[in-house]
């Protein structure tokens, strides 16, 4: 067995991390076509080992899981922003809040709410005129914050508060931006716009205090903060996830910086995906009109004259493929990390504990080795015939196995919803440049401007 894998040459002190920040997507895809399997790089001091054999990934994140972790390089400005919510959190504290958070996300729970989400999306495109053009990524990062402040939370924010929160997701994502002094250099040592980010984590912290202030009632049903709460379910006990929380506790369960940290993690990561999945799929539809057709005509013929609700959704076959093939060219979460916990062998190779793990999914949706003409948009490469002899793991935008994303099911609904209700009224037509020039942070986002001219039917 080889000891160690093939890989590029990296500089001194700051190894391949340079080229990494000048442009991870092509560097990801250069050592997937060029090296195959297994690469090795150094990330600054960091010794890395990329993996894009779908069987390891599965091993690594599925049958395996309990022998890898997340890396500790993942809690620096991420855990100041996250702590120790779902995302990070790690052992008994993970499973503690992954088994409080569940209920809030079963399936039962939200199919009685999808009514909601349309409820949402109707909002957005009643506030449309036709000729109009907007930007889809900021509408779709709106809606689906809006649905999950409502879902998850139990609350609904003003407009300027919501203004408020997008406004801090700029210097938020500046600040995970691969840079390659920040991977040779101690996290302590201060960089430009580590202010704008603690202002920008002050700021969604003191929403996060007015929200759980007006769940607990101090403030009641409608606050001076624009805070207002959601119309609650039919139960005598709410199980979004806020609710399940503050009950957690009233018992003592759950500390003031535990409420905080999930909170935190829910107000970001429960929306970006979400809504930079549906921004790709306008953006794909726009540039695919024949694609955009067959969507429109699915929805017509399921949903007739009535607003999407959760029947609908599960008529819908072409929509469902044109997501995942969306999220397959432009999955917002490009790659994840994870570090053995002892030594192990991947790929043929002897894996250090401790070790860097990099498994890119921008890497593994693009491969040749498991798509065929992998940069093409063909939405019925997921039809159940073509899928069938893929490995299972050459598509995951949600990860896999225990830590895979809680709210994979939740998102997928959204999507379907909002789409559906969207295209029953207008068709958006990309207005920018092409191809995109995509930004990577903690998720991909688009770098210009994703302006749409909406085009009534």
């Amino acid at each position: 067995m080889s000891e160690t894998p093939p890989g590029p040459k990296g500089e001194p002190l700051f190894g391949a991390s340079r080229k990494y920040a000048r442009d991870p997507f092509e560097f990801i895809s250069a050592l997937e076509e060029t090296y195959g399997d297994v690469a090795r790089f150094d990330m600054g001091p960091m010794d890395t080992y990329m993996v894009t054999d779908p069987g390891e990934v599965e091993r690594i994140l599925v049958s395996e899981a309990d022998h890898f972790r997340k890396p500790d390089f993942q809690g620096d400005a991420l855990g100041d922003l996250l702590g120790d919510g779902l995302l990070l959190s790690e052992g008994d504290t993970w499973q503690q809040q992954r088994d409080l958070a569940q209920p809030a996300f079963q399936m039962g729970r939200l199919m009685g709410m999808a009514d909601r989400v349309t409820g949402h999306a109707e909002s957005m495109v009643g506030s449309w005129q036709p000729g109009q053009t907007v930007n889809v990524e900021t509408e779709m990062a709106r809606v689906t914050l809006n649905v999950i402040l409502d879902l998850m939370m139990g609350v609904e924010l003003s407009a300027d508060r919501v203004d408020t929160v997008q406004a801090q997701l700029e210097p938020l994502g500046r600040r995970f931006e691969p840079d390659p002094l920040r991977f040779a250099v101690p996290d302590w040592v201060p960089m430009p716009g580590d202010e704008e980010f603690e202002d920008a984590v002050d700021t969604l912290e003191g929403v996060l205090d007015e929200i759980v202030a007006a769940r607990r009632g101090t403030e009641g049903e409608a606050s001076s903060d624009g805070v207002q709460r959601a119309a609650a379910a039919d139960t005598d006990a709410p199980m979004d996830f806020l609710s399940v929380l503050l009950r957690a506790q009233n018992r003592g369960e759950q500390s003031a910086q535990q409420l905080r940290d999930e909170m935190m993690t829910m107000l970001l990561a429960g929306h970006d995906t979400t809504a930079l999945t549906l921004t790709y799929t306008w953006f794909l539809l726009s540039e695919h009109p024949e694609a955009e057709r067959r969507v429109q005509e699915e929805v017509d013929e399921v949903v007739g004259d009535d607003s999407p609700g959760m029947d609908h959704v599960r008529e819908f076959e072409y929509l469902e493929w044109v997501i995942n093939e969306a999220m397959r060219l432009y999955p917002p979460v490009f790659t994840i990390f994870r570090s053995p916990t002892e030594a192990v062998d991947i790929g043929g190779y002897r894996v250090p504990e401790g070790t860097t793990l990099m498994l890119p999914q921008w890497g593994v949706h693009r491969s040749e080795r498991y798509w065929d003409d992998p940069e093409t948009f063909d939405p019925e490469r997921f039809s159940s015939e073509r899928r069938a002899d893929r490995p299972r793991f050459a598509f995951f935008p949600f990860g896999g196995g225990p830590r895979h994303c809680i709210g994979k099911h939740l998102s997928l609904l959204e999507a379907k919803l909002i789409v559906a209700t969207v295209v029953s009224e207008y068709s958006l037509a990309f207005e920018g440049e092409t191809p995109l020039e995509l930004m990577p942070s903690l998720t991909m986002h688009p770098r210009q401007e994703m302006a749409m001219g909406l085009e009534p039917r």
